[in-house]
């Protein structure tokens, strides 16, 4: 602790070591069981020695605070039971890079605890198993609370992405939507993850692999191959195994500034030792004009023997069965 926690001398050892574990964060109700009264909080708060965070919960320091100390102030606000969930657990459980604004808390159904600014309170008729010194809920149903506050596809597809990145067990997050009665996105979940073995790894392979492969009728592509090229190991996001045909599927947030060097490299690399050919799509191509991209994928698979043909999915779709040649 900093200079400005000069914690009350009544204070013994238990009550330093409590506020210790705390963060340094302390509740007025404590205080005044270890003999310290609410005037003198009143005091130390006023002359900036310590810092109000929630009513009733103080910081016993001048310095800045930590988001650590105000997501410990927000739990000790709640009180019993109270665990960090949907946003302020998806930080702790490293799926989200930061922890927004608000503070979240979830709590049972039967306490009422009044929302603060910058605290969102959630009442639960079921609470999730939550532990840790930081009580937060636990990584499956924090994933399920994301997924299930999301509004597009697109969102739950990249929570659930990063979410089996830093771990997070396939199976035993479906086990856990699995008990929820009601949870938004069900299906598109129980697709990805039963997807989750063919190493869909963003948001736009699964709307390449939905909206391209699946919906023309397209054969379906291994995906994330990885092999040594070269001297080199790597890795294409989908490989048409026998009939040399490579996808790469380039989002925006992965190559802002178009094809890398390393890109070039690749391709040029497997041509040469492969004979294969590589195909790049980009967001615009996969999802505003799945179509197209989809004949160009066909006729590349059909130039290299493939024998079957493609679907076309509506009566406006690009998809010729017969074609030839590339659309675009």
């Amino acid at each position: 602790m900093s200079d400005g926690a000069r914690l009350p001398p009544q204070l013994d050892d238990v009550a330093r070591e409590t506020v210790s574990r705390q963060d340094a964060v302390v509740t007025t109700a404590q205080m005044q069981a270890w003999g310290v009264s609410r005037s003198v909080v009143a005091r130390r708060v006023g002359s900036g020695q310590w810092q109000h965070l929630w009513r009733g919960v103080v910081v016993v320091h001048s310095g800045n605070v930590t988001w650590r100390q105000r997501a410990r102030g927000a739990l000790l606000y709640a009180g019993r039971d109270a665990a960090l969930s949907h946003g302020s657990a998806a930080f702790i459980h490293g799926i989200v890079a930061a922890p927004g604004s608000d503070l979240v808390v979830s709590i049972p159904v039967n306490r009422v605890v009044t929302p603060q600014p910058g605290l969102v309170v959630r009442r639960r008729r079921v609470m999730p198993y939550a532990g840790g010194r930081l009580r937060t809920v636990g990584v499956d149903s924090t994933v399920l609370d994301l997924v299930d506050q999301m509004r597009s596809e697109d969102e739950v597809v990249g929570v659930v992405c990063d979410a089996l990145r830093t771990g997070v067990l396939p199976g035993r997050l479906l086990m856990h939507a699995g008990q929820r009665r009601l949870l938004r996105h069900r299906a598109l979940l129980t697709e990805l993850l039963g997807e989750s073995s063919q190493a869909v790894e963003s948001p736009l392979e699964h709307r390449y692999a939905r909206d391209v492969e699946r919906r023309h009728g397209l054969p379906a592509a291994r995906a994330q191959v990885s092999e040594r090229v070269d001297g080199r190991w790597i890795r294409a996001d989908r490989v048409h195994v026998g009939l040399g045909v490579r996808i790469e599927l380039d989002g925006q947030l992965a190559h802002p500034f178009g094809r890398t060097d390393d890109d070039t490299w690749r391709d040029n690399a497997v041509v040469i030792a492969r004979d294969e050919v590589t195909l790049r799509y980009r967001w615009r191509h996969v999802a505003v004009d799945p179509c197209a991209t989809a004949a160009q994928v066909a006729a590349a698979l059909r130039s290299r023997g493939w024998e079957g043909n493609a679907t076309r999915c509506s009566h406006t779709c690009a998809v010729s069965p017969n074609q030839k040649t590339s659309s675009r």
